[in-house]
């Protein structure tokens, strides 16, 4: 008699319950191969099919609550201001996008800063998401039930679930896991900030990264995701105050992650570290929103001098290769791409590719539209010899 596979219960407040169908999107997404739509296209893209529908249509729509039009408006509000800032700075105009009337391209920035999309899910779905395909494989591999189960199925929220994932991965002998879940829940419910940087993280790694097919896989098995995380809760601590449990986190995480981020440093939001092993990131470091971080990345400090910066400033929509160096108080420009391999020891300009050691910055800028950390394309734009400086 073959034996009868095993499903994980589901928690008792979710049965019986019914889920509201989603609304349908106000606008089609933008058409992929063939036609279809394309849900995981670049929101560099997207911006762009904004910026070429007329602004009184756009708030036509927003006036009737269309998100997608609202977004719309929003975001050649903001470029419009971008645009007032240049000026009024001596900048200069930049190029006109189809729509604006002068105004700056929202694909040009204003910042590249992190933007919820279409076709990215709300906390509810997500979660719900989550929980499905917790199920799904619990009833494909019977093995995983009970393990799906207590990570995923047995919470009530993903904040919930994510604080136990990583105080199990986190705890020792000195260190007790009901203790850790409790200090992470507590920083996850009690920060708006963290929860919406933890959902977008999420979404970024599963837009960007093509191995990532489930939003549970990121949660539960993606080391870059959970260290970042983790991190989260740490810079948390040392804002706080309590810095001496801040800097006993980092070491755990840096011992069994090992991905070493001061407590101190900063991080955006849409975040993807992929893969992570050997990442280092120091005290007064800042990463901005958008950014795609590779392994063995470093991120240094110059000097000895406490209480000022010693560390590199990465921009919006940057991507850091695979074994990239940034050592000193630097900038790395909003959308810009470092090359794997190459050590950076001076600023990088907005749009930039720098490559080598010591990095060149190359005399071909990127197109203004391209976020190197969404398109994560790591062999184009590296080979010639025509560099400027």
């Amino acid at each position: 008699m073959a034996p009868r596979s095993r499903s994980a219960p589901a928690p008792a407040a979710a049965r019986g319950r019914r889920r509201a169908p989603p609304p349908p999107p106000s606008a089609p997404l933008l058409p992929g191969p063939g036609g279809r739509p394309h849900p995981r296209r670049g929101a560099a893209a997207r911006r762009r099919a904004l910026a070429e529908r007329p602004s009184g249509e756009l708030e036509e729509e927003a006036a009737a609550g269309a998100p997608l039009a609202e977004g719309g408006v929003r975001l050649k509000r903001e470029a419009e201001g971008w645009q007032a800032d240049r000026l009024a700075n001596g900048a200069g105009p930049s190029r006109a996008a189809p729509g604006f009337a002068g105004a700056a391209a929202p694909a040009l920035g204003p910042s590249c800063s992190w933007e919820w999309q279409p076709h990215h899910k709300s906390s509810v779905d997500l979660w719900a998401a989550v929980q499905q395909e917790a199920r799904e494989n619990s009833e494909r591999e019977p093995v995983l039930a009970s393990y799906l189960y207590s990570t995923i199925l047995a919470h009530s929220s993903l904040e919930r679930a994510l604080a136990f994932i990583l105080a199990n991965k986190l705890e020792s002998k000195t260190l007790l896991g009901t203790q850790l879940m409790d200090l992470m829940h507590d920083a996850f419910t009690g920060d708006c900030d963290i929860a919406t940087a933890v959902r977008a993280d999420i979404m970024a790694t599963f837009d960007r990264d093509p191995a990532c097919e489930q939003y549970s896989t990121c949660m539960l098995y993606f080391k870059g995701f959970q260290a970042i995380q983790a991190h989260r809760v740490a810079n948390c601590l040392w804002r706080n105050g309590r810095k001496a449990l801040a800097l006993g986190l980092q070491s755990r995480v840096s011992q069994v992650l090992h991905v070493d981020i001061h407590p101190a440093a900063t991080l955006g939001q849409g975040i993807m570290m992929d893969h992570a092993t050997g990442v280092v990131i120091g005290e007064t470091a800042e990463v901005g929103d958008n950014v795609s971080i590779l392994h063995h990345v470093t991120l240094g400090g110059s000097g000895t001098e406490k209480g000022t910066r010693r560390h590199p400033k990465i921009g919006n929509g940057v991507l850091l290769g695979a074994g990239v160096c940034v050592l000193g108080p630097l900038d790395v420009g909003v959308a810009s791409k470092v090359g794997a391999g190459s050590v950076v020891l001076d600023d990088v300009p907005d749009h930039s590719v720098a490559v080598g050691v010591p990095a060149k910055i190359m005399a071909q800028k990127l197109k203004s539209d391209v976020t190197p950390a969404e398109d994560m394309d790591q062999t184009r734009s590296y080979t010639g010899l025509t560099f400027d400086i």
